[in-house]
């Protein structure tokens, strides 16, 4: 009987321990130790440290930071010290210093080692065929895929010390496979697989991205795990590097009688306790005052609008707010439309849609008008064509020279002005794109469902489809009352010189600007026959209610309206909203850096390290409606999404946001999280010396892994300062404790994360009297106490059970 099927899942399950890593040009935050989510935290990160050396949890410097600067309160540290059977009385000071001495770390081995050969030799093959279209002279046969195309050009590499041996490789990598490990039992095939896979993550995760995408590189350059396998355990063998690395060592019997959690975690705990508490306990006691606010309704806001659940947001939103009267509501930045989308122009479509999800439908920009058409297309060829020529010249060994002898100082006078005034050349490219139209102002997207249209996915939506989805958007918010003008603003973000750009765009839209989610929803809700059908299931929207797509750059804090089709009746409505935009603009400028200059500055500075702090600092995710948090400052560090439990009865809308946003936002959490604990192996080092490699990701020097995670210059503001606190996500519902344990019950992933610590949840009970429930693991919660911590010792938690008793028992 045949053995491949067994070491296909061999290899699929070993793989698991390796993080999936997508390309820069789509950089999607996630979590770098998700194949350990299904273990508790303090073990996930010890198994993770043995497979690729990284550090688990902030360093006692950081740790001594947060103590020292009032981030650690004192009686949350005692109450987790109690918790984990830890003396309550020990000093904090000594404490520290006891992990200092377990913390210290070894001195690296700078020799060079067998594995090392083999590390050098695979990823300078894995750079050459996983190129997505950077190099002049392409490795050739990539199209049979990456085994076939090694075994075909390896013979020519000097490098490999028996290279005429590739020409006896199996022509299948799983019989290559069976071949190279015929001397070792198959009880350790799956231990020696995840061995390999984790010598190099970055290059194994991506592998793992595109061998599970249906995307265009891939279908071109086919490569997969058991290609990418037979390929190192060949070269392994060629450099004589051990292929098994014996088993894993096991703790000492000492350790293994303590099953207190390490101190790092208690710390950690008691950190996030005291940020946890500050944000619970003002939404709390919001919750209790609008139950008592007796006050009129306001009236119909003046406009409404919808911006992605993203931290970047809250600070745009509170300024918007206060500039008259204006509702802001969060929703995940895709805007509920799982889609593949083709710009005008382009020839490449891009999945805009959390990446847990598979795109339904394609989407393609088509013009409208010809004359702003003519006049974009004659500058994107008169741009096309001076890059090719640029990039023709330079790369030519004839014309190389002489074209630095000419164009020298006309380089050297552009870096100037990037480095010296890079506000004027902010000003620069704004005045070329006010004269050159954009491509929302003479297209609309393919919304309405094309039978005919041929491709994988189908193109546009039907009715049906577009009522869902509309109505979906509208129920997970809780709206009852539209105003005249409602904004669905997506966002992006603007860099210069920086291979992690995508990274600061939206998370939701897989690394991708969320205008275009914008402009589908927006357009699907100015639909009359869907408008009708969302009368028929008890939406009220107004004859006058116009719904307008925007993006909001999160580098300048600009929002740019997408209004061209809007009706002449609101022309003042816009007018006067674009006024209030950019007073919300400044506003939020100068709490993040002090001027609009100044972050337009940012923008245009090639040489700026830090154009935008992105999602740093995130560390909370508030659930419920925005009355709850519309009178706190929350310094742009808490995702916000808006839900009104008393509109959901069956509590669809909050399943979907627990089985959605949730995942995504822990996803960003543990990435910012991870890269500022230990950003050489799980983020990408520093700036300065990163490598781009294939359009793909970037190495640290001249060669190795693909780094993995965010540079130091996202996370820190120096070494051993980092500006984004690594503390795990903390969720805040506000809903019925009884509905969110039936929807847990329901989700055994969510569930999982819950109970393994890799997230904290807590719910404010609106029919409990506002009452505060931590979630405590097993389906159980933990009711907070009333009692002022200054008062005495706070009175033993009263255990609620996964179904809170009624007024009845």
């Amino acid at each position: 009987m045949s053995t491949e099927p067994a070491i296909r899942d061999s290899i699929e399950r070993a793989a698991e321990s390796v993080g999936t890593v997508w390309p820069l040009h789509s950089f999607v935050t996630a979590n770098p130790l998700s194949g350990f989510e299904d273990r508790p935290f303090p073990e996930a990160v010890d198994r993770a440290a043995d497979l690729f050396g990284g550090r688990g949890y902030p360093s006692v410097d950081v740790f001594r930071g947060a103590w020292e600067n009032g981030g650690i309160d004192p009686d949350a540290l005692a109450d987790e010290l109690a918790d984990s059977g830890y003396d309550t009385g020990a000093d904090p000071e000594e404490l520290l210093a006891r992990m200092d001495t377990a913390d210290a770390d070894e001195p690296p081995d700078s020799d060079s080692t067998p594995e090392d050969r083999v590390d050098h030799f695979l990823s300078k093959w894995l750079a050459a065929f996983l190129d997505e279209g950077r190099a002049e002279w392409p490795m050739p046969n990539r199209e049979r895929g990456f085994y076939a195309a090694f075994r075909h050009a390896a013979r020519y590499d000097r490098e490999i010390p028996d290279r005429d041996a590739v020409t006896g490789l199996p022509d299948h990598p799983t019989d290559a496979v069976r071949e190279l490990l015929a001397d070792h039992p198959e009880g350790r095939w799956e231990a020696i697989f995840e061995h390999h896979f984790a010598a190099l993550p970055g290059w194994t995760g991506f592998v793992k991205h595109r061998a599970g995408t249906d995307g265009d590189w891939q279908s071109t350059c086919p490569i997969t795990l058991p290609g990418y396998l037979a390929v190192r355990l060949f070269l392994t063998e060629q450099v004589g590097a051990p292929v098994d690395p014996g088993p894993r060592a096991t703790a000492d019997a000492d350790d293994a009688t303590d099953d207190r959690p390490p101190l790092p975690e208690v710390w950690l705990r008691a950190w996030e306790a005291t940020y946890r508490d500050d944000l619970v306990g003002a939404v709390a006691d919001a919750s209790a005052s609008l139950a008592d606010d007796d006050s009129d309704d306001d009236g119909r806001p003046d406009a409404q609008f919808v911006f992605c659940i993203d931290t970047r947001s809250e600070r745009i939103r509170r300024h918007i707010e206060a500039a008259g009267a204006y509702e802001t509501h969060g929703y995940a930045g895709f805007f509920g439309i799982p889609m593949r989308h083709e710009s005008y122009g382009s020839n490449v479509a891009v999945d805009a849609c959390p990446p847990i999800l598979d795109p339904k439908y394609r989407i393609d920009d088509r013009p409208t008008d010809d004359d702003p058409q003519t006049a974009h297309d004659r500058w994107v060829r008169f741009t096309d064509a001076g890059t090719h020529l640029l990039k023709a010249i330079k790369s030519n060994a004839a014309t190389a020279f002489s074209f630095v002898e000419n164009t020298g100082v006309g380089y050297g006078a552009a870096l100037a002005a990037r480095t010296l005034v890079p506000g004027r050349v902010y000003d620069a490219i704004d005045t070329v794109d006010d004269r050159v139209p954009d491509e929302h102002e003479f297209c609309e997207p393919t919304v309405d469902h094309d039978p005919d249209a041929e491709g994988a996915l189908p193109r546009g939506l039907t009715l049906d489809e577009k009522v869902s989805y509309a109505e979906t958007a509208f129920d997970l918010m809780g709206w009852e009352e539209f105003a005249r003008l409602v904004v669905f603003a997506g966002h992006a973000s603007q860099t210069a010189n920086n291979p992690y750009e995508s990274s600061l765009d939206c998370g939701a839209c897989a690394g991708n600007p969320g205008g275009p989610n914008a402009r589908v929803l927006a357009t699907i809700c100015n639909d009359p026959a869907v408008r009708n059908a969302l009368d028929d299931r008890g939406f009220d929207i107004p004859d006058d209610t116009v719904f307008v797509a925007a993006e909001h750059n999160t580098t300048t804090d600009e929002v740019t309206l997408f209004a061209d089709a809007v009706p002449e009746s609101h022309d003042d409505d816009i007018a006067h909203l674009r006024d209030v935009l950019e007073t919300a603009r400044a506003g939020a400028a100068a709490e993040r850096t002090g001027s609009v200059r100044d972050v337009e500055r940012r923008a245009a500075d090639w040489a700026e390290t830090r154009p935008e702090w992105g999602l740093a600092g995130n560390a909370g995710f508030v659930v419920g409606p925005r009355a709850l948090t519309d009178d706190l400052d929350l310094d742009g560090r808490a995702f916000l999404h808006s839900y009104d439990w008393s509109t959901d009865p069956d509590g669809d809308a909050l399943e979907a946001i627990l089985t959605g946003p949730l995942v995504v936002t822990q996803w960003i959490n543990t990435q910012y999280y991870f890269s500022t604990v230990d950003t050489a192996v799980y983020g990408s080092g520093s700036k300065i010396t990163h490598n781009p490699v294939g359009n793909v990701g970037v190495y640290q020097g001249n060669g190795g892994d693909l780094m993995t995670g965010l540079p130091l210059q996202s996370v820190l503001a120096a070494d051993d300062d980092p500006l984004h606190q690594p503390l795990r996500l903390s969720t805040l519902i506000h809903a019925p404790v009884e509905r969110v344990t039936e929807l847990l019950a329901q989700h055994e992933q969510v569930r999982t994360l819950l109970d393994n610590g890799w997230l904290s949840l807590s719910v404010v009970d609106p029919q409990q009297d506002h009452a505060v429930f931590h979630y405590d693991g097993d389906l159980t919660w933990t009711a907070a106490s009333e009692a002022v911590r200054e008062a005495g010792p706070a009175p033993e938690p009263e255990a609620v059970p996964a179904t809170p008793p009624t007024a009845d028992d």
